[in-house]
């Protein structure tokens, strides 16, 4: 349908006003949310991904892709919420105790908003009690960003709090960040590694393909 492609397009020119504009239209024409959601945005975030990947587009691009998404996605979460359509799995993420950056793990909540996944944002400068509650709260996977050698060591940190809490095995783990590796994620014992926020959605979804 033309509205879906539109809306597609809208998000991969990161054009917000159109975005929005042409979703409210698509409702009002009785397009189905849950369809708008996966034709038109996840679909155009994967292509926002691909370009990414490709060097086509850069984290200025897919930054103002994602934040179209966004305001596209506060319109339809209500409405898929009264249809009891379900997100992909619960991810809780934050950055680690001592590290302030942000930028960073927000692209990462944007693109895995984008396809689909629940999000608890943690914030910034987390301590390990709150990765574990995340964990006891229901969250599926943890998700822990650093962007200083000097804080990275904290992931581990975080891993040893959740085995000395019985929690290790309800969550899978997955890092990022500037100084990560997977070397390192491979060391520390988490589950998966992503250097970038669209390696990320497919990291997360292959955790939680295994769990299931």
């Amino acid at each position: 349908m033309a509205l879906l492609e539109d809306i597609r397009q809208a998000v991969i020119d990161g054009n917000a006003k159109a975005t929005v504009a042409k979703v409210e239209e698509g409702l009002a024409a009785g397009l189905d949310a849950n369809r708008i959601l996966n034709d038109a945005l996840i679909s155009g975030m994967q292509e926002v991904g691909r370009l990414f990947e490709e060097g086509e587009y850069f984290v200025p691009e897919m930054l103002i892709a994602a934040r179209a998404m966004t305001a596209a996605l506060k319109i339809l979460r209500p409405l898929l919420a009264a249809q009891g359509v379900r997100a992909l799995g619960k991810i809780a993420i934050g950055t680690v105790q001592g590290d302030l950056h942000d930028i960073g793990k927000s692209l990462v909540i944007m693109m895995l908003e984008g396809a689909g996944f629940e999000i608890v944002d943690l914030g910034i400068d987390v301590p390990a009690e709150r990765f574990i509650e995340a964990a006891r709260g229901g969250a599926q996977i943890v998700a822990m960003s650093a962007l200083l050698t000097t804080t990275m060591t904290n992931m581990k940190t975080v891993i040893d709090a959740l085995k000395a809490e019985n929690v290790r095995d309800q969550v899978r783990v997955l890092i990022g960040g500037a100084p990560i590796t997977q070397s390192y994620a491979d060391e520390i014992g988490a589950d998966g590694y992503a250097p970038d926020a669209t390696s990320a959605v497919r990291v997360a979804q292959s955790l939680l393909g295994e769990a299931g």
